[in-house]
């Protein structure tokens, strides 16, 4: 507990710093996970360990963060509102079932809300994937909320065929409705990439909002169809790193320093 303590004091002094001389530059922190499993392997970037999730999870409640489902944020964003300080929000991408498995306790632990983006064709399908079945449990749990990772894996970008494109946004969400029984009002662009066509197909089919990666400076941060996440690996064992991930202002250093070594 000191050694927590030692780390959130001098993390507490980096912020001030950099709430002082780059407030414009905050960035609600919405955090991305992929698998999370006992033995999260190092060639797989966006696998992290059980136990690393548990920690990261004590710290949030440790430090008083403020957990919020995407929808709530996005409603916040879109209204114009003052996000409340150490706000984050948790994502998971492609519905793998050790979301079920180890993941869920943990948020259950702490009542922490998330939302799984699932891809629709891989349900029942791939044995690494949650089931309707898995996902109708965690849905009753009262924490997790499901949103669309289209039909398939493959980067709405890479396919020529606007039908398909529309297929692939259109279709998804009217399985996910039908097997859920409520609506389905979040997206998740597969690999984080799009483009304006496919933003305004988003839109057209009824979602409220939807996520990426890094979309570029192109899209504002308060741009509800194209926010920004963070991709958390198992580097963010390491609290510190965690910490600094989830401050609000890691895009803004990540972007800075891409642009220092002349990266787009």
């Amino acid at each position: 507990m000191r050694k927590a303590l030692i780390l959130f004091l001098v993390l507490l002094v980096v912020l001030l710093s950099l709430g002082i001389f780059f407030k414009d530059k905050y960035v609600l922190p919405i955090l991305m996970y992929h698998m999370v499993y006992p033995q999260a392997e190092a060639r797989y970037r966006p696998a992290v360990r059980d136990v690393t999730f548990a920690r990261q999870m004590k710290f949030l409640k440790t430090f008083r963060y403020n957990v919020i489902p995407l929808e709530k944020a996005m409603q916040l964003i879109r209204e114009k509102k003052k996000i409340p300080p150490r706000t984050v929000v948790l994502t998971f991408d492609d519905g793998y079932r050790d979301n079920l498995i180890y993941a869920l306790p943990i948020l259950k632990k702490y009542n922490f809300p998330a939302t799984i983006f699932i891809i629709v064709d891989e349900v029942e399908k791939n044995p690494q994937k949650l089931t309707w079945a898995d996902i109708k449990v965690m849905q009753n749990s009262g924490l997790i909320s499901f949103g669309s990772h289209c039909l398939g894996a493959e980067p709405l970008v890479n396919i020529r065929s606007v039908d398909e494109i529309k297929r692939q946004i259109f279709e998804s969400k009217k399985i996910l409705e039908e097997k859920l029984g409520r609506e389905v009002k979040l997206f998740s662009y597969p690999e984080g990439m799009f483009n304006d066509k496919i933003r305004q197909l988003v839109i057209d089919a009824g979602y409220s909002g939807a996520v990426t990666t890094n979309p570029g400076k192109h899209y504002s941060s308060d741009d509800v169809f194209a926010l920004k996440r963070l991709r958390i690996s198992e580097n963010a064992a390491n609290l510190f790193i965690f910490a600094v991930e989830s401050s609000g202002y890691y895009t803004f250093m990540k972007e800075n320093k891409r642009k220092k070594h002349g990266k787009k």
